[in-house]
């Protein structure tokens, strides 16, 4: 029997040279804002067309979505979960995960610099910015964490928190998927992204740790809004790059959403470890652990 469509699609976007193409060499910024415009139309016959072709090609799951019915896709890839939908390890040495995602890149941060994949390495001072005292992840980890279009895409604290600043960096839309990263140099440095600085708090040897939550956009899927600032971040924003703000969350406590979804990256001190279990492409869900205080630099 012939493939069917499904699979025919599939197996072209996994031919590497198709794949960067398709989704690197058109004007990205220009089909991200089409795209963030596209999704917020309302009009029923749009957005059941929308929605019933995203969940052709990917394996888009609502079971768990609180709504049953949405006004539009951007409605649909915005979601909130259920309650209890997903369980918060309560483990006070252990920091849980953000995101629902993969594990798309981990390691220790040597002399200031992270890999996005093997072989591409980037530095701390190109992420964050040349005005940021990098001795916070001196030997410290990193986590990479990739949402893929069918996940939810919102982010929590992992841990109880203090966001004390947040930078924005505007910037290009490369795709972050496997492929790009490894043809791109720099990719997450180029890209459009916010730095939240956050300090853990709380009792036990966890608390005053500095941590880094870097939210990522994407082709397509640009744009960041978060709870405690009064502006969307996005590619046409003209606002300050840094905002100084007192803001307070508890662990699994919602922090923001990504407009369309893309990539977080954790930057933790020295100290933390990947938790047992977890490797290069595990998929994780909120609130598991995810890296776990071991005290050993």
């Amino acid at each position: 029997m012939g493939k069917s469509i499904k699979e025919t699609v599939h197996t072209l976007l996994a031919q590497e040279d198709l794949n960067f193409l398709l989704t690197n060499r058109l004007p990205r910024n220009w089909l991200t804002q089409f795209m963030g415009r596209f999704s917020k139309i309302e009009n029923p016959l749009v957005r059941s067309a929308s929605i019933g072709l995203w969940k052709f090609f990917s394996d888009l799951d609502l079971s768990e979505a609180k709504k049953t019915s949405f006004s539009s896709m951007h409605d649909c890839f915005t979601r909130e979960l259920k309650p209890g939908a997903r369980s918060i390890d309560p483990d006070p040495l252990v920091m849980s995960s953000p995101t629902d995602a993969l594990i798309g890149a981990h390691g220790r941060i040597e002399a200031g610099r992270v890999y996005q994949a093997k072989g591409f390495p980037y530095t701390l001072q190109d992420l964050l910015g040349e005005e940021e005292n990098l001795q916070d992840w001196h030997n410290g980890s990193f986590v990479t964490l990739r949402l893929t279009s069918s996940m939810y895409h919102r982010f929590h604290a992992p841990y109880d928190c203090q966001v004390r600043r947040v930078r924005y960096f505007s910037g290009d839309t490369w795709n972050v998927n496997p492929i790009a990263l490894k043809r791109v140099e720099k990719l997450f440095c180029k890209n459009e992204r916010a730095f939240l600085s956050t300090t853990l708090q709380g009792p036990g040897p966890l608390a005053g740790k500095h941590i880094a939550l870097v939210p990522v956009a994407a082709i397509l899927v640009a744009s960041i809004r978060l709870h405690f600032l009064d502006t969307l971040l996005h590619l046409q924003y003209k606002g300050p790059e840094t905002m100084v703000c007192d803001a307070h969350f508890d662990k699994g406590q919602e922090m923001g959403w990504f407009q369309h979804g893309s990539t977080v990256i954790v930057l933790a001190p020295a100290g933390f470890e990947l938790c047992a279990g977890l490797t290069l492409g595990s998929n994780v869900r909120m609130g598991q652990a995810l890296l776990r205080w071991s005290g050993k630099a």
